[in-house]
């Protein structure tokens, strides 16, 4: 077999092929099509195969659905690929921290960062979590009404606050909550419309709004890292960690960076965990057999008590509601990379200054990988009788080099807080359809409203 060299991109190659998505617009591409809905945008993209090309405006663009070809676009990241240049929005808000940095900068930014968030600081956060969950559970009575999503992000923002700035009071997460919402809307914005091709000098009221949010996360954030540095007392939260760590010269993060790792971390910590529980609530009321089989794991392993860091090993089954929650409606719905000089995918060389995208919403819901994709079965994940899952299939935290650090963070926090209060309480959602929309993270597209009901 003869194999052809240059730029073409089509070429078939370990059994891929690049082939056309659907027609665009001159100038737009297929940017009107993706901001209308860029989910069921990435599914029309998966229909037309697993390596296909499209036009964001100007940019030439590939999409990826086989798990083989995402798995190398993610462990090539910084090889062949370089991190995008992302929206005023966006960089507004999470600066230059460690999911903007690139190359030598990521690299020491990542080694500064990580020492905080591994097992061994999870597990002194489990205390938090669990303890801040168990708060809640004892505000609740049976028969009352809830908005779960507000109450699932005041509860993921108390233990934010509590674990990475080591504060408790109303006015921080009160403050930094209303900023993020800003936030959260203004980047969805900019980056499914017409912002995402303006210059960033050009202004709009988005990005006006974006900026003075940008100045609360900025003011929160200097006020509680003055407040450290001015501490006599070791503190054992994530900011402080941060305030400590050095790099291999000595030399520690600057105010600016411990600014933007600590919104980075406040993001990780509370808006996608809080996102993971309204949807893993909504889900479980609409499958009562899924809601007992929980209800069963809990009684066994804990009974009467709550759960801590050593019972997260144990509830296999709550783990398993969080992880298909989180194939369902992944928080982080979409990943993309530019691809630099010599990068290829699936054999086939992709063009320097492409930007190739894959997103967790559509290859999570593709029936190649996940038997009716459209069922919360939890039961999928069991490691001896579930189905066989290829690598790469399911990445809700990414992967490769560039794997959210927060992970084990992550799945902590929500298995315990899952945990205590469905020990307690079943959530009965009101009736309705929830859809998604994609800004910043996966979120509802309507208040989630429920009744409590005690078991």
């Amino acid at each position: 077999m003869s194999t052809q060299t240059g730029p073409a991109l089509d070429t078939p190659s370990r059994g891929h092929a690049l082939v056309p998505g659907p027609r665009g617009l001159p100038l737009l591409g297929n940017l009107p099509q993706f901001a209308k809905n860029p989910l069921a945008f990435f599914e029309l993209l998966r229909g037309h195969g697993d390596m296909v090309r499209w036009r964001f405006g100007r940019n030439r663009c590939v999409f990826l659905a086989d798990p083989d070809c995402i798995g190398e676009l993610l462990t090539e990241t910084e090889r062949s690929f370089d991190q995008p240049r992302l929206g005023v929005a966006f960089r507004a808000v999470m600066g230059n921290g460690i999911i903007v940095a690139r190359g030598r900068d990521w690299r020491r930014k990542r080694s500064l960062v990580q020492p905080s968030v591994r097992p061994k600081q999870v597990k002194s956060y489990a205390v938090t979590m669990a303890a801040s969950a168990v708060e809640l559970a004892d505000s609740w009575s049976d028969g009352e009404r809830v908005d779960v999503k507000r109450e699932m992000a005041a509860l993921t923002q108390k233990i934010a606050v509590r674990t990475i700035f080591g504060v408790d009071t109303p006015a921080d997460s009160e403050a930094m909550g209303r900023a993020m919402d800003v936030a959260q809307m203004e980047i969805g914005k900019e980056f499914a419309g017409i912002g995402a091709l303006l210059p960033d000098w050009v202004p709009t009221p988005g990005r006006a709004r974006i900026r003075k949010a940008a100045a609360v996360i900025d003011a929160e954030v200097g006020r509680v890292v003055a407040r450290h540095r001015d501490g006599e007392e070791e503190r054992p939260d994530l900011l402080s960690r941060l305030l400590t760590a050095v790099d291999e010269s000595g030399t520690r993060l600057s105010d600016e960076e411990i600014r933007d790792e600590a919104v980075t971390l406040y993001i990780g910590g509370h808006e996608t965990t809080s996102s993971t529980l309204v949807w893993a609530w909504y889900l479980l009321a609409r499958s009562p057999r899924v809601r007992e089989a929980l209800a069963d794991e809990l009684e066994r392993v804990l009974g009467d008590r709550e759960p801590g860091f050593e019972d997260y090993a144990r509830l296999t089954y709550t783990q398993a509601v969080v992880k298909e929650t989180l194939r369902l409606y992944p928080t982080i719905w979409l990943i993309t990379g530019v691809a630099k000089e010599g990068a290829r995918v699936g054999g086939l060389p992709i063009p320097e200054g492409t930007r190739v995208w894959t997103s967790q919403w559509s290859t999570h819901r593709d029936a190649r990988w996940f038997p009716e994709p459209e069922e919360f079965r939890p039961e999928r994940w069991d490691a001896e009788r579930g189905d066989a899952i290829a690598e790469y299939a399911w990445f809700p935290f990414g992967g490769g080099p560039r794997v959210c650090i927060g992970t084990r963070f992550a799945m902590v926090e929500a298995v315990l807080i899952l945990a205590v209060l469905a020990r307690r309480f079943d959530l009965d959602v009101d009736p309705g359809e929830v859809g998604p929309v994609p800004s910043l993270t996966l979120q509802p597209d309507r208040d989630v409203l429920a009744t409590v009901r005690a078991r």
